[in-house]
């Protein structure tokens, strides 16, 4: 590789506080008919004055608390100005010089290497309203417009696409760790753009950086970073020069296209928000927010692996997302055998919620309820693959596991006087198999408990039938 990349990102999260951020209409906009939860504040009339919420300012210091950050004693809201239609003041309150925070870090890993990725800051703004084209005309919606929104840079410390995949990834699942934002990028709730430049491998110097906004999802990310390194580096090859532009990704054509120049810092024209006064952070509060602090991924991840004796795979998959870790430890609780609700949870659970895209919030299947079935494993009463298609009607109904298999009549037959019968015919069917067995083709076994599952509908105790045919084919040689 002549090229080492540098990717920096910033990434705007929408905050799920009740109301917007600097006045008391309604943030919770999405779904809501256009332009109905809107105020003069956040329509921007002259004359209105705004009022900081503090909710908001909360889960920013909660957010740079969990991406290890400083906390600021004295933090200034200012003007950026600039002209847009879906900015209704012409100008977005946000942060500039004085931040809530800086210089905090979070850990990634890819390809089970770990790397620390540098926080530069997390300051708090307002979003925008929203733009929608229809044919030749444009339509503003401003519900969205005053909902808080935090802003969280990246150092450029990142040095591939899949770094800076894995860096979203791990900053989303803490914002829903912390119950600050969805981070649901297909709704707009987490939005990021990329910062990207190459320089030649050993080189200590920066490159020209590149914007890339237009990125919708995870995915999307990933493909326009892979192609805009891939773009820069023909440049670079054929002696050309990068120029700093602001790059859209364009998602059909699976190419990045030229915006615009690249803005300034001075092209806002920066200046304090003189209707709001600077805030001031003491130190009792900041402790009272870091006492409030939830279990975070990582430290989830580990405490799976040091109590419940998982591997350390199954604990990453299980508290990947804040909602399924709470589910397994509701389920250990019922029935305290992680390993095996592990294996539940991460195979037959996560294939249902799959097929029927959804999210285990909304699972029928209680943690109690799955304990059940797993005692009727346990106890014999059915056997795992009758266990799946039980769970599969639980998913469907919500119906409990024992009364699914009284009323399907799916309880396991484990008499060995009323499978011998079952299995003698099954031998006295298949005389060509039985001579291979006997030859000594001993992986005939397994077709064999394949077939008395078969004949008995798949509620044959398979424990047992493996003994019975064993003793039964040995007795006919």
């Amino acid at each position: 590789m002549k090229y080492e990349a540098i990717i920096g990102m910033e990434v705007h999260a929408e905050l799920l506080t009740r109301s917007k951020m600097f006045c008391s209409c309604s943030a919770a906009f999405f779904g809501a008919e256009p332009n109905t939860l809107t105020c003069p504040v956040c329509t921007g009339m002259p004359g209105v004055l705004p009022v900081i919420n503090r909710k908001a300012v909360e889960y920013t210091i909660m957010t740079a608390l969990a991406l290890n950050c400083e906390i600021a004693e004295a933090s200034v809201f200012s003007r950026k100005n600039y002209f847009y239609p879906d900015l209704p003041k012409s100008y977005q309150i946000s942060m500039y010089d004085l931040p809530l925070s800086e210089n905090g870090w979070l850990e990634i890993e890819v390809d089970g290497n770990s790397r620390r990725i540098g926080i530069e800051r997390v300051h708090l703004e307002e979003d925008t309203a929203k733009l929608f084209h229809v044919g030749g005309y444009s339509l503003v919606d401003f519900n969205r417009s005053g909902v808080p929104l935090m802003e969280i840079v990246s150092r450029p410390d990142m040095r591939s696409a899949d770094e800076a995949y894995a860096y979203l990834i791990k900053l989303r699942q803490i914002l829903r760790y912390l119950g600050v934002s969805s981070g649901d990028m297909e709704k707009g709730a987490m939005r990021c753009e990329a910062n990207v430049s190459l320089r030649p491998v050993g080189s200590a110097e920066y490159g020209t950086k590149v914007e890339v906004k237009n990125l919708n999802s995870f995915r999307s990310v990933k493909l326009a970073l892979d192609y805009e390194i891939r773009r820069q580096s023909r440049i670079l090859d054929e002696r050309g020069n990068i120029e700093q532009v602001t790059m859209g990704w364009d998602e059909d054509r699976g190419v990045t296209v030229v915006q615009r120049s690249k803005e300034y810092a001075h092209d806002y024209r920066y200046f304090p928000e003189p209707d709001l006064p600077p805030l001031s952070i003491s130190r009792e509060w900041v402790e009272e927010i870091k006492a409030k602090l939830p279990e975070l991924p990582d430290a989830r991840r580990d405490r799976f692996v040091a109590e419940y004796g998982l591997p350390a795979y199954d604990a990453g998959v299980l508290t990947a997302d804040k909602a399924v870790a709470d589910y397994f430890e509701a389920c250990v609780r019922a029935y305290p055998q992680a390993k095996t609700i592990s294996n539940w949870i991460g195979g037959e659970l996560f294939r249902l919620l799959k097929e029927a895209e959804t999210g285990i919030e909304e699972v029928k299947v209680t943690p109690a309820a799955l304990a059940e079935l797993l005692t009727l494993v346990e106890k014999g009463t059915i056997n795992q693959n009758t266990a799946k298609a039980v769970l599969g009607e639980m998913f469907r109904s919500g119906r409990a596991a024992a009364e699914i298999v009284a009323e399907e009549g799916l309880a396991q037959i484990s008499d060995a006087d009323e499978l011998g019968p079952v299995i003698d015919e099954v031998i006295a069917a298949h005389p060509d198999e039985v001579a291979a067995y006997r030859a000594g083709k001993e992986r005939l076994l397994g077709w064999f408990v394949g077939q008395v599952m078969k004949a008995t509908r798949g509620k044959a105790n398979p424990q047992l039938v493996t003994s019975l045919l064993k003793e039964k084919l040995q007795r006919r040689q």
